[in-house]
């Protein structure tokens, strides 16, 4: 067997597994990411200086204990519940409602709406890639959209419960509108939808940078921003400190439009054409879908879901749109295709890059090991845990059968020259 068609029997053991497999693959994934991960510590900690060397392996020491490092990530993304060095183990003092775990939850809630972006266009069949775009224009239209209506509102929970919501739908509706920008060119130019998202992508940043620099900037501050908006028209922690950002109703916001997407891509007729056209676009447009209606009406329902995370980051984190917004819809990206493009599944998957991101910090500032090796570490584990469903939804797009030999009815082959 060439190995063209063992890469094809592998892809096509991919796309036939089940649930249950995927999920074990994943686990599986993770554990090598682990062990990968513990490798490369224990070399970087052997090649650097320190005076006590924290591991001893095989009579060498080394510098980073691989063992110690993957402890702390996952305890500081938690709140540290558990006392490492400590026979009891349980850290009696611990309070779910901490510093550490609001910053995970934080992460989590802001990439649960850029993963659903990108989901809802996958499932439609289109890479978009703009989700970022989409984020920061929309982030800027609800910070703009709040600054010049709050003096219009009273100020405080009543004000706060008419503002909020729709700051929210404006993000959503700059970022759909600019999502269906590509939509559009898809459907009616042709354009590759690729390529126009990575654009805009660009030029979002530059239109928001020269707009806030220029026209809205905050007279008080020498930094690109707005002037930050009153706390009653944020986002504000319910029950988790201020410090860390993060508002449970924005979480609970998300955990609501998955259930809607959900419903929507599985039990609409509006649904099913977007599944369609992704997955058969021949046999939809048969069946009388409209394609290019749907290849738009996608993209502005995909660039909504980015430009209410850009929403969510100025309500809840900043308070004002400012300059060098986070790769939130790239990130975004990995999320989707680690959940199958599933809704459902972002949730994990976002609590995955969380746990990650937040546990980073603790691994930093508790153990020594230096920010480009965490980083590192995290890459790995979202490499190796995104790849298998990369490779299944890659097996799933294109033509996975069989090389085999047309044969005559009489055994000889077709196609050859008479004899």
């Amino acid at each position: 067997m060439s190995a063209t068609e063992n890469a094809k029997a592998v892809l096509r053991r991919l796309t036939a597994a089940s649930a249950t497999e995927r999920i074990l693959i994943s686990f599986a994934a993770l554990v090598l990411a682990v062990l990968v991960g513990a490798v490369i510590i224990l070399v970087s900690g052997r090649i650097t200086t320190c005076q006590t060397a924290a591991t001893t392996l095989f009579g060498t020491g080394f510098c980073y204990d691989p063992v110690e490092v993957y402890l702390v990530l996952f305890n500081g993304a938690l709140g540290e519940p558990f006392l490492l060095n400590d026979p009891a183990l349980f850290n009696p003092g611990w309070n779910p409602l901490n510093f550490g775990l609001a910053l995970t939850l934080k992460e989590t809630t802001l990439l649960i709406f850029t993963g659903l972006s990108v989901a809802v266009s996958f499932r439609a069949g289109l890479f978009n890639i703009g989700t970022q775009g989409q984020l920061v224009l929309g982030g800027l239209a609800t910070a703009l959209f709040s600054f010049f209506v709050a003096p219009a509102l009273p100020s405080g929970l009543v004000g706060g419960l008419v503002l909020i919501p729709l700051a929210v739908i404006v993000g959503a509706l700059v970022g759909g509108l600019y999502g269906a920008i590509p939509g559009a060119l898809k459907a009616y130019a042709d354009a590759n939808e690729v390529i126009t998202t990575i654009m805009l992508n660009f030029i979002a940043a530059q239109i928001a940078f020269v707009l806030v620099s220029e026209f809205f900037s905050n007279p008080d501050s020498q930094v690109v921003e707005t002037t930050p908006l009153p706390g009653w028209a944020t986002l504000l922690p319910v029950a988790f400190p201020q410090g860390g950002d993060f508002s449970i109703l924005a979480l609970a916001f998300g955990l609501a439009l998955v259930v809607g997407v959900w419903f929507l891509l599985e039990q609409t007729s509006f649904g099913y054409d977007l599944r369609t056209s992704g997955e058969q676009p021949e046999a939809a447009e048969y069946g009388g879908v409209d394609a290019k209606r749907t290849t738009v009406t996608s993209m502005f329902l995909s660039g909504a879901l980015g430009g209410m995370g850009g929403a969510i980051w100025v309500l809840m984190v900043m308070g004002k749109w400012q300059a060098g917004v986070p790769a939130l819809g790239f990130d975004g990206i990995t999320v989707s295709i680690l959940a199958g493009n599933n809704p459902f599944g972002v949730v994990p998957a976002a609590l995955l890059f969380g746990t990650l991101k937040s546990g980073s910090l603790a691994v930093q500032f508790g153990t020594g090991v230096p920010k480009q090796l965490v980083g590192v570490l995290r890459g790995l584990i979202i490499l190796f845990v995104a790849m298998p469903e990369f490779f299944r939804m890659l097996g799933s797009a294109i033509d996975l059968e069989p090389d085999r030999e047309t044969v005559a009815t009489d055994g000889g082959a077709l196609g050859g020259d008479d004899e």
